[in-house]
């Protein structure tokens, strides 16, 4: 019979260890125990008690918050170029090249200066006038400036440095009369000017029509 118990109980020890449901280890214990009391009451060799330790309960990480940084806009700024690069000069002192983050892509450009002086400042152009080459673009710290160097994909000379759509203005490619800027300037000459003004545009306007000469405005 002891040894019957004892086999039971290191049975239960085995299920103890691998048990990982809080009410199934506390059945086994409870049973354990049971064994245990009956053991001694029978006047066997207690074996030993296994440790009722309280199993750990296992919860989600958390995840600490982040607030989403705030930047203050890089405005003011100056630029030059040659034939195959671009220079960016930016007034800014106390930039830390370990807390400055850049991103270049074949349009556009980001760059980022983190903890100057307590704030954050950004300078982007998220759209150039013409095509880089983003691995060889950097942005080089000094002690009161940051340069930032844009590598052309074609060499030549950029009108400015952000892309600017042209809807907006006129047309100059479509064909227009030259004469019908003359003529509106003649008309206002003639209604403004005085007999003698009046005298004279007609006679340029009247040689022009005759074929006497091509210019209206020759006898000015």
């Amino acid at each position: 019979m002891a040894e019957d118990l004892a086999l039971d109980l290191e049975e239960l020890r085995q299920l103890h260890s691998i048990a990982k449901r809080p009410r199934i280890i506390s059945l086994i214990n409870t049973e354990i125990q049971n064994l245990e009391k009956f053991s001694k009451e029978a006047g066997l060799a207690a074996p030993a008690t296994v440790s009722q330790s309280p199993t750990p309960i296992t919860t989600a990480a958390k995840v600490p918050y982040t607030p989403a940084l705030s930047y203050v806009t890089v405005a003011s700024f100056s630029w030059d170029q040659d034939n195959e690069k671009v220079k960016i000069y930016i007034s800014l002192e106390g930039v830390d090249k370990e807390k400055m983050e850049t991103e270049f892509k074949r349009m556009s450009f980001d760059v980022k200066f983190h903890d100057v002086q307590g704030k954050n400042y950004r300078f982007t152009i998220p759209k150039l006038n013409k095509e880089i080459v983003p691995e060889s673009c950097k942005a080089l710290v000094k002690p009161t400036r940051v340069i930032i160097t844009l590598v052309k994909a074609s060499k030549g000379n950029w009108l400015d440095l952000p892309f600017k759509d042209d809807k907006l203005k006129p047309n100059l490619d479509k064909e227009r009369d030259p004469m019908a800027g003359i003529m509106d300037l003649m008309k206002n000459m003639y209604q403004d000017g005085d007999d003698e003004m009046k005298q004279t545009i007609a006679k340029a306007w009247t040689d022009a029509r005759s074929g006497k000469t091509a210019d209206p405005l020759k006898g000015f």
